[in-house]
């Protein structure tokens, strides 16, 4: 699998006016940035939003359906980032409005402890 970088160059474009937006490629995929917040996954044809419970009804009302992808054990895994609707391929102010909704998602995330060397 790898990621479409014409995606994730649109993303930065239209999201620009909510902070700077860097990518990271991570096991074929790019994991997109906003000022420091990880809130998005491109693949190879769709960008996946970063969800939580607060925000899970009004991706599940878009009928935007979880990132999934099949484990080392044949099981499937779910995370919670949620498939873009359609129109922000298109549309900078879905992507906006969409993108706006995953970073107040990361923004309610817990913190993760660095571990210390050791």
């Amino acid at each position: 699998m790898a990621f479409d970088a014409g995606l994730v160059e649109w993303a930065k474009e239209a999201l620009e006016p909510l902070g700077t937006v860097s990518h990271r490629p991570m096991m074929g995929a790019a994991v997109l940035h906003c000022d420091g917040l990880v809130f998005a996954v491109v693949d190879e044809e769709a960008i996946y939003f970063k969800n939580d419970k607060v925000s899970a009804p009004l991706w599940d009302e878009a009928g935007c359906p979880p990132f999934t992808f099949t484990g080392k054990d044949g099981e499937t895994v779910s995370m919670n980032y949620r498939r873009a609707p359609d129109d922000v391929y298109d549309d900078a102010d879905a992507m906006r409005t969409w993108a706006a909704l995953a970073l107040e998602a990361s923004r309610r995330a817990p913190v993760k402890k660095k571990r210390k060397p050791g």
